[in-house]
C-alpha cells in the first residue's frame, strides 16, 4: 500500500472512530453541550458515508454564520460550498422542512391561539430565513383552534394584490369564524409599513362583511415580531 494510501485509509479509519463517538454522545445526552459544528458534523455523517466531515461541518458554521444559518440556507447555496452535493444539500433542508412540519402538527395539537406569540411560535421555523415576504393566514374556529395556515401570496406586498377576496374564500374553504394574518420581513426588521396597516384595514372590512372575526396582523422578522393588536390597529 503506498503512503498515499495508507493516509487515506487512516483519515477513513479515524473518522469511522469519531462519527461513532458522536453518536454514542447523542443516543446517551441527545445534543446537549455539543457545539455547533458538530451537530452539523453529525448531520452531516449520514449524508457522506466514509469521510471525516469536521473540517467541512466548520466551514459550513463559518460561511453561514452558525447552525440557524446553515438550515435556512438554500439547497443551491449548500451546493455551493465545496464537498456538499446535492444528496447532501438536500438532506441538510429536509431537517428544517420535517421540524416545521412537526412543530405544526404539536402546536395544532395544543389548538388554541391565545395571543400573537402563540402564532408566532407555530410559524416562526417555517418563515424562518425566507428569502422573500410570505404572506399567511392562520384560520381559526370559534374556539381559536388553529384549523390550518395558508401561503396567500409570496413577494413584495406593497403591490396591489387582491388578498382580501382571496382570504375569505380560503376561510370559507375550512368553515373557520376567525383569521390571523402574518407575513414575514425578510430585511429582519419587523417594523410595519404605512401599507401593512392600510392592507390590514382592507382585510378587516371585507371580513367584517362575512361575519368573520380578524384577531391579528401579525409582522414578524429576525429580530422579534410586531403585533397590529398590540398596536391599536383593531
Amino acid at each position: 500500500m503506498s503512503t498515499k494510501e495508507k493516509n487515506n485509509a487512516a483519515t477513513i479509519i479515524g473518522g469511522g472512530g469519531h462519527r461513532e463517538r458522536l453518536r454514542e454522545r447523542f443516543l446517551k445526552v441527545g445534543i446537549k453541550g455539543f457545539h455547533d459544528y458538530e451537530i452539523v458534523e453529525l448531520l452531516l455523517t449520514y449524508a457522506i458515508p466514509r469521510r471525516d466531515v469536521k473540517p467541512l461541518a466548520k466551514l459550513l458554521i463559518a460561511r453561514f454564520k452558525g447552525l440557524r444559518g446553515v438550515l435556512d440556507a438554500t439547497i443551491d447555496e449548500l451546493k455551493s460550498v465545496k464537498g456538499i452535493g446535492e444528496n447532501c444539500a438536500i438532506h441538510i433542508c429536509l431537517i428544517k422542512e420535517v421540524c416545521a412540519e412537526y412543530l405544526k402538527e404539536k402546536t395544532a395539537a395544543k389548538a388554541v391561539v391565545r395571543g400573537a406569540k402563540d402564532v408566532v411560535d407555530y410559524l416562526h421555523l417555517k418563515l424562518s430565513g425566507e428569502k422573500v415576504e410570505k404572506f399567511l393566514a392562520v384560520y381559526m374556529n370559534t374556539k381559536n383552534e388553529i384549523l390550518d395556515f395558508e401561503v396567500l401570496h409570496e413577494g413584495t406586498i406593497d403591490q396591489t394584490i387582491v388578498y382580501p377576496r382571496k382570504a375569505i374564500e380560503r376561510a370559507f374553504k375550512h368553515n373557520a369564524r376567525s383569521i390571523i394574518f402574518v407575513h414575514n420581513h425578510p430585511s429582519g426588521d419587523p417594523t410595519p409599513s404605512a401599507r401593512d396597516r392600510e392592507l390590514t384595514r382592507e382585510l378587516i372590512n371585507a371580513a367584517k362583511g362575512v361575519d368573520i372575526v380578524v384577531h391579528d396582523h401579525i409582522i414578524i422578522g429576525k429580530s422579534g415580531y410586531v403585533s397590529g393588536k398590540d398596536m391599536g390597529w383593531f
